[in-house]
């Protein structure tokens, strides 16, 4: 992104995000069982704003990439981002997998046990935000050949995809497909992030990044402020009715569970969070360069956080030494030190990226 078209309050949610995704990882991984008690507020407190780390992950990256896609302004075929996008689909769905690779030896899979291979087909984040991209790439080609106007066909895209997970969780996939295929679908297999109804949060950030990119000085402006705010209001009122509802007919479900109240109130939270970043953003020209390069590396930040926690098929982590064995304290500072960690880590690629871009420059000349 050209720095005069950078929008801050996206690099604020990109990196608060991806900072939030580490610490929510890092307490979990760490914090003894005897801490987590419904009797501790601190702990309910972390336990539900945990619950909107992946939505505000999964919308932040769909505003940066429709919003970077549709800069351009030029017809499908001409759209670099395309190929950029269906690259970045194959990378990040490469790396969920490698995440979770079930044996330290590449071809010999002798040794893998059931419950191995379950935990590696397993959809995590990175692959539902790569295929949220591709989805993203998939209704711009619809909506461009077709000639539909793009925020419907998004609209429409992540109404679908919220609506019909209370069908397809509903379903046994793992009796009609392969594993594989079939943990895409639905929870049963182990999936925390399967597309029902997590894409639609791709989306909906992919709506937003739209109208930013089509409204280009709009988010300079307080009644952008103000509309995303009614928009995240409406949200809320929404998630607070649909509560009535279920609760007055259906029964109450419990908070995780994905019903249309968590719907509701995880995008109504996420575009007020949104709307109070474009609001800071009014009254501050520009953020400190360390932010925006951590929004820039969330890819690198989430499998290099992941491995440090959980370890990989070549490399232990520190969980398998202290799982779930840690203080408050304890967790909290861990988690402290690992943001610190990545933080560090950015800046250092930062720094040598400059250097060998320099040097490169230096050859060339």
């Amino acid at each position: 992104m050209a720095k005069a078209e950078r929008i801050i309050f996206i690099d604020l949610m990109r990196a608060f995000a991806v900072l939030m995704m580490v610490q929510g990882h890092t307490i979990d991984a760490f914090l003894a069982d005897e801490f987590r008690t419904s009797d501790s507020i601190l702990y309910n407190l972390w336990l539900n704003v945990r619950g909107f780390t992946a939505p505000i992950f999964m919308i932040s990256s769909g505003v940066a990439f429709s919003y970077l896609f549709f800069l351009n302004d030029k017809p499908f075929h001409d759209n670099p981002r395309v190929f950029k996008g269906i690259q970045r689909f194959l990378i990040l769905v490469l790396i969920g997998y490698l995440l979770r690779f079930p044996t330290h030896r590449v071809i010999e899979f002798s040794i893998v046990s059931f419950e191995q291979w379950m935990v590696f087909f397993q959809v995590d984040a990175l692959h539902l935000i790569g295929t949220g991209i591709l989805l993203l790439i998939f209704f711009a080609y619809v909506s461009e050949k077709f000639k539909l106007n793009i925020f419907i066909v998004y609209s429409i895209a992540a109404f679908f995809f919220f609506s019909i997970w209370n069908i397809t969780e509903q379903i046994n996939w793992a009796n009609y497909l392969p594993i594989p295929f079939a943990a895409w679908l639905y929870h049963k297999t182990g999936s925390l992030f399967p597309i029902f109804p997590w894409a639609g949060y791709v989306i909906s950030g992919g709506i937003l990044g739209t109208f930013l990119a089509k409204n280009p000085a709009i988010f300079k402006e307080k009644k952008f402020v103000i509309k995303l705010s009614l928009v995240g209001a409406l949200f809320l009122a929404l998630a607070f009715a649909t509560f009535l509802i279920q609760n007055k007919f259906f029964g109450y479900k419990f908070f995780i569970t994905d019903n249309y109240f968590v719907i509701f109130l995880r995008l109504g939270v996420v575009i007020l969070l949104n709307s109070i970043m474009a609001a800071i953003s009014l009254f501050v020209k520009d953020i400190p360069e360390i932010i925006k390069q951590v929004g820039r590396y969330t890819l690198i930040i989430y499998a290099v956080h992941v491995i440090i926690l959980y370890g990989s098929a070549w490399i232990p982590g520190f969980y398998m030494f202290w799982p779930k064995s840690l203080s408050l304290k304890g967790s909290i500072l861990a988690a402290i030190l690992l943001i610190l960690l990545m933080i560090l880590m950015v800046h250092l690629l930062e720094k040598y990226k400059f250097a060998f871009n320099k040097k490169v420059q230096k050859l060339r000349t």
